[in-house]
C-alpha cells in the first residue's frame, strides 16, 4: 500500500538518505550523483516497501504518456544504475529485489525523519569554552567536518571541482570526519574573522578530536 504521506521528506536506509522533494541520495551526509529515471524508479520503491512494483507500474511512472522508449531496456539501465549508486548486489540484494518478469521489490529497513525544530543559531560573539551543538544542513543526520585548516581548504577546491573520488579519500583518511548532527562540541579557537571554529569533540566514535568547524554548523546548547 503506497504511503506518499511517509515518503515526502526525508528517508533512510543503511548509510543512505534520500531527500524526495530535493531528488538528492545521500551517503553519509555525500551527495551521491543519480539521474532522474533511476532516482524516480528508487521513490516509487520507497513509496511501497515490501511490496512488488510491476514493471507495468514503473513504464507509468518513468515514461508516462506517448513517450516512445524501448521500456525494456531502459527500465533495465534505470535499476542497473540504481543498483551501481546503491553497491547493490542483484545476486545478493540489500536492498531491491528482482522478481523475474514481474518487477521489483525493496527490501531495505527505512527509517522516516521528521524535519527538526529550528535550531537557535550560535552567536559569533560566544566565547572560547562555550559548549555548542553540530547542525547538518537540511535533514542530514551527519556532518562532515574537517581535521585542520589545511583539510577543509582541500576540500573546499575538492567540492568545487565535484571531485567526489578525493572526497572519499579525504574521509578515508580521517581528515574530513562524519560526526552526527546534534554532538557536542566545545569551542577552542576562533579562526577566518569569527566564520570558522576550532573545536574540540566531545561525544561519540570521534571523541575528544579536534575539527574546523564554519559557524553555520554551529547551534547553541537547548
Amino acid at each position: 500500500m503506497s504511503s506518499p504521506g511517509r515518503t515526502s521528506g526525508v528517508v533512510r536506509f543503511g548509510d543512505f538518505e534520500v531527500d524526495l522533494r530535493a531528488g538528492e541520495l545521500c551517503k553519509a551526509g555525500h551527495k551521491i550523483k543519480l539521474q532522474i529515471q533511476p532516482f524516480d524508479a528508487l521513490a516509487l520503491l520507497l513509496e511501497r516497501p515490501g511490496e512488488v512494483v510491476t514493471r507495468e507500474e514503473f513504464e507509468k511512472r518513468l515514461w508516462p504518456g506517448d513517450t516512445f522508449v524501448d521500456f525494456d531496456h531502459s527500465l533495465n539501465t534505470a535499476i542497473k544504475k540504481l543498483r551501481q549508486a546503491l553497491g547493490d548486489d542483484k545476486n545478493k540484494p540489500r536492498f531491491v529485489e528482482t522478481l523475474p518478469k514481474r518487477g521489483y521489490r525493496f527490501i531495505g529497513k527505512l527509517e522516516y525523519t521528521t524535519p527538526p525544530s529550528p535550531a537557535k543559531t550560535f552567536a559569533p560573539s560566544s566565547g572560547i569554552g562555550q559548549l555548542a551543538r553540530l547542525s547538518a544542513d537540511g535533514n542530514l543526520s551527519f556532518v562532515l567536518v574537517s581535521a585542520d585548516e589545511e583539510a577543509a581548504a582541500e576540500r573546499e577546491k575538492l567540492e568545487a571541482a565535484n571531485d567526489d573520488v578525493g572526497l572519499s579519500l579525504l574521509i578515508a583518511s580521517q581528515k574530513l570526519l562524519m560526526v552526527p548532527s546534534g554532538t557536542q562540541v566545545r569551542i577552542l579557537e576562533v579562526r577566518q574573522a569569527e566564520s570558522c571554529y576550532q573545536v574540540r569533540i566531545l561525544e561519540g566514535e570521534h571523541y575528544g578530536k579536534a575539527a574546523v568547524v564554519p559557524l553555520t554548523q554551529l547551534t547553541e546548547l537547548s
